[in-house]
């Protein structure tokens, strides 16, 4: 749902540090969610193409434009896509749109040294135990970086 309800002025790639605003998010609540240099320039680039295709990159415009209605992409049409998309990558077909936001959740945890609240705000959730479940997910991580302690 947070995909699908993206419009093109929700990005801020000239901010200081690049982030998406989620108006409608998990909850309800409207959140920054910052990006990373790499993920800016996909965004740029997406972008760019949008506008060589002849979409409108208006602030008030879809991100993800359903050529059907000409508003926003459903979150069903999302899925359909990512389902698409998965079978061509061969993974398995259990595999959903929901686990990339899982998948960066664990990545993130780990990048940034194990810092729940980090990634608690990145993800919205209001309490820390529902981020928690990551760093339980990602306990064989942080037993291998406990048998690397050379004390």
């Amino acid at each position: 749902m947070e995909i699908a309800a993206l419009e093109c002025g929700d990005i801020g790639l000239e901010d200081m540090i690049p982030s998406l605003v989620v108006v409608h998010g998990k909850g309800k609540k409207k959140r920054r969610v910052f990006i990373n240099s790499a993920f800016k320039k996909q965004c740029k680039e997406f972008l760019e193409w949008k506008q060589h295709i002849g979409e409108s990159t208006e602030p008030d415009q879809p991100l993800l434009l359903s050529s059907s209605t000409g508003g926003h992409l459903t979150t069903r049409a999302i899925q359909k896509a990512f389902k698409r998309c998965a079978r061509r990558a061969d993974l398995a077909s259990h595999y959903s749109i929901h686990c990339l936001r899982h998948t960066y959740a664990c990545f993130l945890l780990k990048a940034s040294n194990w810092n729940l609240r980090l990634v608690q705000k990145q993800m919205g959730h209001s309490k820390i135990t529902t981020t928690q479940v990551y760093a339980d997910v990602m306990m064989p991580e942080i037993k291998k970086a406990l048998d690397r302690l050379d004390i």
